[in-house]
């Protein structure tokens, strides 16, 4: 059923562990894309899906739930839209990657400037696993050289 294009949010694409969710913010790389930030981690999340994602909104800025359960809402839905191409570049790369969306501006933004955002962002994921990778590889080289 996942390989197919559904554009629907199940369960078992909503990142909700909360060991692993400690562990994004703990051990977890990010980057802002503004108005998000994106904090990602490779991992094995025993799923079909590619990708486990969960959307906050601090309340500090909003101190109605009802308006950031508004923000998570289009957020949710920006994301449920254009994930399929996503997942297709992470399954092309075979990785699996639990990332989290934070809403970062005190004020609400209009929907088609999230949505045009939100998509730069998540193109931007597999990149930044790229570049971290590479890192690391050329960071590993450098340390076997200087051991013998």
């Amino acid at each position: 059923m996942p390989l197919k294009n559904r554009f629907t949010f199940e369960k078992a694409e909503r990142l909700t562990h909360k060991i692993l969710i400690g562990k994004l913010f703990s051990e977890g790389n990010g980057f802002i894309c503004y108005p998000f930030r994106i904090v990602w981690k490779e991992a094995d999340l025993h799923s079909t899906y590619p990708a486990q994602v969960a959307i906050t909104v601090a309340k500090r800025n909003f101190k109605r739930a009802v308006t950031r359960n508004l923000l998570k809402r289009r957020i949710r839905e920006i994301y449920r839209l254009h994930k399929t191409s996503f997942y297709d570049e992470l399954r092309r790369r075979d990785i699996q990657i639990a990332f989290m969306v934070v809403y970062l501006p005190k004020t609400i933004l209009k929907s088609n400037e999230m949505e045009s955002k939100l998509i730069k962002a998540i193109q931007r994921i597999p990149l930044e696993h790229d570049k971290l990778s590479k890192k690391l590889k050329k960071d590993d080289a450098l340390h076997h050289d200087s051991s013998d």
